[in-house]
């Protein structure tokens, strides 16, 4: 498999990421075709194959018809960022196409960025104990690598993404109105290409703090809803 993107959009591109909640999305020649969320952010190994399958079901399309698969590789828990990384390698050498690992962060921040974000920002998502995975943007390009911090340590930028649902005293004052609340997996596809490749390794950013399921549950569990593709908040 190719380590880098295509130069351009050139048919199907499926993405994926569950550095929070499971999410999936499909592009066409970089247009977004369909986006689905799960709502549990601890059943991904249930949740995510069949996730995937709603979002192909709703093209009308196979595996064997993508293009090229985008994973979103974190900062985020162990066990959510594995299920993701192994399922979309998996897939991508099933289907033969590559398969490129983005900064689940860099891709919220390129959401904002297509509606106008400000010239520097900060994308927050929940690290649980007490803490927040951040990157800080300038010109909708990432600043550093990003950091898990207490919240407090957090630059007081206009902010965006799941942190701030999770530290809404704190954070929602920074956040303006049209910033988005989560990852829409139906834009990362569309707009894959714009966005660095930063190989896939997960990140972690601090030791593992769970082990590996010992039984799988049934696909069932947990609850998924269907997003209007581009509505992701």
């Amino acid at each position: 498999m190719s380590a880098h993107p295509p130069t351009r959009p050139i048919g199907w591109t499926l993405a994926v990421d569950t550095s929070t909640v499971v999410t999936a999305g499909l592009a066409r020649d970089g247009r977004t075709v369909a986006s689905e969320q799960a709502g549990d952010n601890h059943s991904h190994v249930e949740l995510l194959v069949p996730t995937i399958q709603a979002v192909l079901a709703d093209a009308g399309i196979g595996w064997a018809d993508l293009a090229a698969i985008g994973v979103g590789v974190g900062p985020g828990p162990f066990t959510g960022l594995r299920v993701g990384v192994a399922t979309a390698v998996t897939a991508g050498i099933a289907a033969g196409v590559p398969v490129i690992g983005v900064c689940s962060l860099d891709a919220i921040a390129a959401q904002w960025a297509a509606r106008g974000a400000p010239a520097e920002f900060i994308i927050a998502s929940d690290a649980r104990r007490r803490e927040l995975y951040w990157a800080a943007y300038r010109d909708g390009r990432r600043v550093g690598q990003p950091r898990v911090s207490a919240p407090a340590v957090l630059p007081e930028l206009p902010t965006a993404g799941p942190g701030v649902r999770v530290y809404p005293d704190l954070l929602a004052p920074r956040r303006p109105g049209d910033a988005p609340l989560g990852l829409d997996a139906g834009l990362l596809a569309a707009h894959l290409h714009e966005l660095p490749d930063v190989g896939l390794e997960p990140l972690y950013l601090r030791t593992p703090d769970a082990a590996p399921p010992t039984a799988r549950k049934s696909a069932l569990t947990g609850r998924r809803h269907r997003l209007r593709p581009g509505t992701a908040q």
